[in-house]
């Protein structure tokens, strides 16, 4: 369908028809009510006389954190639709606390950018989102990659988000200390796996060579867990959810041999001392010898210190690498990112914010849009522009694509979740305290589950 005609049929198709109802779901709770949300950073674009404006919302992902790479995007959207949006930035740390306050205080943005678990798992599946069902055709459902659209799809079968970019999450190494030590013969730096085997040959050949830790299981916090969670899972083949995301597995026995054999392993320490941000920053000063929080955003731009993509402060080169598994095939947890409505009780600017979604998403500005994420487009063609080699002409981007193949389950979306991730840092702190590792591991997979 050209956009033209979609977008018509979509504004009036908005005012004619009620707001989609949205499903039940996971007990997830606001935060407490304030009388006003903080105010994130913000930009207004200009706003033509009697046209229609929405707010967006969006968390850092990629350069959708950074104004002046926004306001280009939003400018040109509105000039060629009238419509105009209003910005505001928030953070990781407070973003859910501010979202939840707008929330119970009845001002929410009319859209969101991040990822289904909180645009389905929780705000959706709450009642707060609209569903977006009408936005995707059959096109749409051949075109979008299927794991994602599984992700932003809700268990009663609402599309909470539209999905723009997705990334697969890794680990990486500083490749001049793995030569140092004579561990590079471990890796495989064309396809970028290694076995489970190899994997502690290296630490043990890194903790010979270096005599101290060169690995860290980072367990201060839920921050940058994704990396942890993988690494546990891929070790020996261990789950973390079942696969219709309705219980918490990673009471599995090869999570529990994974656990003890890290603990076991000199050179890896489990430190209550750091979390994600803190483990790549020990990395990039070459404290450590590798990184299990890592991805693309990370191999273009380490530490986010400007100084040049896989590099360390000293200069030293960073490979990226799935984590290890038994046979090389890892599951690598993945990242889907996209857009969200509120729903706000106005059918305008519903309508409008579909118009600027299908912009974004499904249209020749895709390119855009997914290039300023810094990720990879959730589709091969949107509304025949094809994405394809949108990011040939960038080595790392190009070379990044190996692994996107290996991306595994996205469990995010499990019931429980923000206990679940509050669980697991919690025992991995108990587990490097020396408690045993099968009977922490029972007590908190239950507490996740909600036992």
């Amino acid at each position: 369908m050209k956009r033209s005609k979609l977008v018509s049929l979509l504004l009036a198709g908005s005012m004619l028809l009620g707001l989609a109802a949205c499903g039940g779901g996971s007990a997830t709770t606001p935060a407490p009510e304030e009388s006003k949300a903080a105010e994130p950073a913000q930009s207004q674009a200009a706003e033509p006389a009697g046209a229609e404006s929405i707010t967006l919302w969006t968390y850092p992902i990629g350069n959708w954190g950074k104004e002046a790479e926004v306001k280009a995007l939003t400018d040109a959207f509105t000039a060629e639709t009238g419509i105009a949006v209003t910005v505001e930035y928030l953070a990781y740390a407070d973003g859910d606390d501010k979202v939840n306050s707008a929330l119970s205080a009845g001002n929410a943005p009319d859209l969101i950018m991040e990822g289904p678990e909180r645009l389905v798992a929780n705000w959706g599946a709450n009642g707060h989102m609209v569903a977006l069902n009408d936005l995707v055709d059959d096109t749409d459902k051949k075109e979008i990659n299927a794991a994602a659209m599984a992700a932003c799809t809700d268990t009663d079968g609402s599309i909470y988000e539209y999905p723009l970019v997705m990334t697969a999450h890794c680990m990486a190494v500083n490749l001049d200390a793995f030569k140092a030590a004579g561990a590079d013969q471990y890796l495989d730096l064309e396809t970028h796996t290694w076995t489970t085997e190899d994997f502690f040959k290296a630490v043990d050949a890194l903790y010979a060579h270096f005599g101290q830790t060169v690995g860290a299981v980072y367990c201060a916090g839920q921050g940058g867990d994704q990396g942890t969670r993988a690494l546990v899972n891929n070790l020996y083949g261990g789950t973390f959810t079942n696969a219709e995301h309705t219980a918490y597995t990673w009471d599995d026995p090869k999570n529990v041999q994974a656990l003890e054999k890290l603990r076991d392993t000199n050179g890896i320490e489990y430190d209550a001392s750091l979390a994600g941000g803190d483990e790549i920053a020990k990395f990039y000063q070459g404290a450590l010898k590798m990184a299990f929080c890592w991805n693309i955003a990370q191999q273009l731009d380490p530490n986010a210190a400007g100084t040049g993509a896989g590099k360390t402060v000293s200069g030293e080169e960073i490979a990226f690498m799935a984590f290890p598994s038994e046979d090389g095939n890892a599951k690598l947890q993945g990242g889907i990112w996209g857009f969200g409505i509120f729903d706000n009780g106005n059918d305008a600017k519903i309508a409008a914010a579909k118009q600027f979604i299908k912009y974004m998403c499904d249209s020749e500005h895709t390119a855009d849009a997914v290039k300023t994420a810094n990720y990879f487009a959730v589709r091969n063609t949107a509304e025949g522009a094809d994405l394809s080699n949108i990011w040939a002409d960038n080595a790392i981007m190009a070379e990044y694509n190996v692994l996107m193949p290996l991306l595994g389950d996205y469990y995010q979306v499990t019931t429980n979740w923000a206990q679940a991730r509050t669980s697991w840092w919690t025992m991995l702190q108990k587990v490097g305290e020396g408690a045993d590792v099968s009977e922490v591991v029972a007590q908190y997979a239950a507490e996740a589950i909600g036992g």
